[in-house]
């Protein structure tokens, strides 16, 4: 019984972490109906702009709100300079500059800081909170801060005028245009929340895996089930998905199919979902007469 207690824990820690990368996708999918492939890559990227400022000295926290403000600046130039171009061209044509976006993040972090694993720090205390023996005090507070992004986030789209207006942006341009809403300039913000939320899961996320350019691709695949098993248009269904997925490759790994093919979990939950229920748990069914 212990063993499962820590299992089913322990995938709630890291299913927050899928989570947070997955309210990113969410955040992109919502302005511009495609899915971020360079998502991972993107919070990557961010999370060594983070280990370099506190290699410069800065404090930790004073370097994630530091990361946090670049990502969004980050995620702003990108959409401007890079996703405005083709945001007309075929989905093809999208899906190759994603792709293409996250080779060029992955190659150039690989040669400023080299593929050398780097170790990054933790906020949190290494004693286990409460006294408990099931789950760390950095895996707490990975999901207590996935909870407090989502709430900021929920806060965020539901009482400011610039989160409803990014609201309509998404759901209908021409309405929004119409009422003089700047809606390219609210996509463009869309893309910024999004680099934001991804480097936090970022520097979560290094604390447990190491730094690594490569550290963020079986995290962007779980990322992309939880996202789909919620539905890519609802926030709190892109959480909701997270710790389910999370807590499912723990759980079958563990007692079931071995850890060596828990990633074919994330597969399995892909393709079921896109089968069964394409719009997952709380997505919308959008219906169109033709």
């Amino acid at each position: 019984m212990d063993a499962l207690l820590q299992q089913v824990f322990a995938g709630l820690a890291t299913g927050g972490i899928y989570a947070s990368v997955a309210l990113a996708l969410v955040m992109i999918y919502q302005a511009t109906h495609h899915l971020n492939f360079a998502q991972g890559e993107m919070a990557m990227f961010s999370t060594y702009l983070a280990w370099s400022m506190i290699n410069a000295g800065f404090g930790y926290w004073a370097a994630f709100f530091l990361t946090v403000s670049l990502s969004f600046v980050l995620g702003v130039v990108i959409e401007r300079v890079i996703i405005r171009p083709v945001e007309n061209a075929p989905v093809l044509s999208v899906v190759v500059v994603f792709i293409g976006l996250l080779v060029i993040l992955n190659s150039v972090t690989g040669w400023i800081y080299t593929y050398t694993i780097k170790t990054f720090p933790s906020p949190f205390p290494t004693a286990p909170l409460f006294g408990n023996k099931f789950v760390s005090s950095h895996q707490i507070g990975a999901i207590g801060i996935t909870l407090v992004v989502l709430l900021l986030l929920f806060s965020f789209f539901r009482f400011t005028p610039l989160g409803l207006a990014m609201r309509a942006a998404a759901q209908n341009p021409v309405s929004a245009k119409l009422v003089g809403i700047r809606v390219g300039w609210m996509l463009a913000l869309g893309w910024g929340l999004a680099a934001a939320i991804g480097s936090i899961a970022g520097m979560m996320v290094a604390p447990i895996v190491f730094l690594d350019p490569n550290m963020m691709g079986g995290i962007l695949l779980y990322a992309f089930a939880a996202a789909l098993v919620g539905g890519v248009d609802s926030p709190g269904g892109a959480v909701f998905g997270g710790f389910l997925v999370g807590v499912l490759e723990n759980v079958l790994g563990a007692f079931v199919i071995g850890n060596e093919l828990k990633l074919a979990v994330a597969l399995v939950l892909i393709i079921g979902v896109l089968v069964v229920k394409p719009s997952g748990f709380f997505g919308k069914v959008n219906v169109s007469r033709v």
